[in-house]
């Protein structure tokens, strides 16, 4: 059954995926209004979000950004259904980056087989796993993911991602698959989308991020500091509609000398910043605050407890 699905959606998509972009937009524009007014996707949590990450702004700018946002969700949409049948030059014309020879040099040059680059789920972040078609062949190209739990879906995006030549590395394998490219030496740059809520029994330290206090993912940290990684940062633009570029910003080139937590704070600042640049291109409609510390508190509590 899941082998029918995926092919009848792929089908489908596919087909979409042959119309110009300027097609596949209007298509967005004409989507956007039953999203918003009709459907009104996820609207509670996108403005309870919103409400509290801008204190400052009036109702009349939240709503503005709210609806920015869903134009850009729209444009997401069609941008990634157009993934399906966009060729090699399409994408680098529309999706370009800079900091890569830097990235590179440093490796060679500090002798390390791993970057980690710090991504958030900003602007089109399915474009960005083009990157292996601006490295040389020497580097290995990877980003961690979390799995779908329908199949059939998960199938599909891991074709999205892998056509470009990178490797999706589930999310509970990071660590094995790491270790398995330490030992073959393998110089590697890897991404990590680090922006989501991780689950209770995952976090371990919190941030004040966007005017509240956030729970935040450590393991790119923590694996960095184990093999020894250069750490970037993804800086993302939108350059107009359909264009995006990506500068490659470094936090540290030296991870066993910064603090614990302390590169994870440099990724919360650096997101933060990208984010009130122009945050109609963030991911507003995921529930990024559904976990407080006041129940983490509580949970580590009947915990010991438990285990008395």
């Amino acid at each position: 059954m899941t082998n029918v699905i995926y092919y009848i959606v792929f089908a489908f998509w596919y087909v979409l995926s042959l119309l110009p972009l300027r097609v596949l937009y209007v298509i967005s524009d004409i989507l956007y209004i039953p999203l918003y007014y009709l459907v009104r996707y996820r609207r509670r949590i996108v403005r309870k979000n919103l409400t509290a990450s801008f204190p400052e702004k009036d109702e009349h700018e939240i709503s503005r950004i709210e609806k920015g946002f869903y134009h850009f969700f729209c444009d997401y949409v069609v941008e990634t259904l157009k993934l399906f049948s966009m060729s090699e030059k399409q994408i680098k014309r529309r999706m370009t980056f800079s900091g890569s020879e830097d990235m590179i040099a440093q490796m060679e040059q500090k002798q390390k087989n791993f970057c980690f680059i710090y991504l958030g789920h900003y602007c089109n972040w399915e474009w960005i796993a083009s990157l292996p078609y601006w490295m040389p062949s020497s580097v290995h190209c990877a980003q961690i993911y979390h799995p779908l739990y329908n199949k059939a879906f998960d199938n599909l995006f891991l074709r999205l991602r892998n056509q470009f030549g990178g490797e999706c590395i589930p999310m509970k394998e990071t660590l094995r698959r790491i270790i398995e490219l330490k030992r073959e030496k393998q110089k590697t740059l890897i991404g990590f989308i680090s922006d989501q809520a991780p689950k209770w029994n995952s976090i371990h330290h919190w941030a004040d991020f966007l005017h509240q206090d956030t729970p935040v993912f450590t393991g790119t940290e923590k694996i960095g500091k184990q093999v020894d990684a250069l750490i970037y940062y993804a800086d993302v633009k939108r350059v107009r509609r359909g264009y995006y570029h990506c500068r490659f910003v470094p936090l540290t080139h030296d991870i066993k000398s910064i603090p614990d937590y302390g590169v994870t704070d440099m990724y919360v600042r650096h997101l933060e910043q990208m984010i009130k640049d122009a945050p109609s291109y963030w991911l507003w409609s995921h529930n990024r605050w559904k976990r407080t510390r006041e129940e983490w508190i509580r949970r580590q509590k009947t915990e010991k407890e438990e285990t008395k």
